[in-house]
């Protein structure tokens, strides 16, 4: 199954991510910074949403209270609360 997830506080401004059970088999950044974005998401793709979202919650870019990877995280809790 499909989610969108508008991000909050980063340069990308949405992360899509396809989901087969627990486990997550791709996702896509929209914006933010394409090295980092596409390597967060290839090393998201494959692995099971608890594991990611234990590696990625919390990350922060700089002095920003958030980061591309922990909204990945927040999508991820969103999808699994659905």
């Amino acid at each position: 199954m499909q989610y969108k997830y508008d991000t909050v506080g980063t340069c990308s401004q949405q992360i899509i991510v396809d989901v087969e059970g627990d486990m997550i088999k791709k996702v896509e950044f929209i914006g933010g910074c394409s090295g980092n974005t596409q390597g967060v998401a290839r090393l998201a793709e494959g692995r099971k949403i608890d594991e990611v979202i234990g590696l990625i919650d919390g990350i922060r870019c700089g002095y920003k209270p958030t980061s591309c990877p922990d909204q990945l995280a927040q999508a991820l809790k969103k999808i699994k609360s659905a």
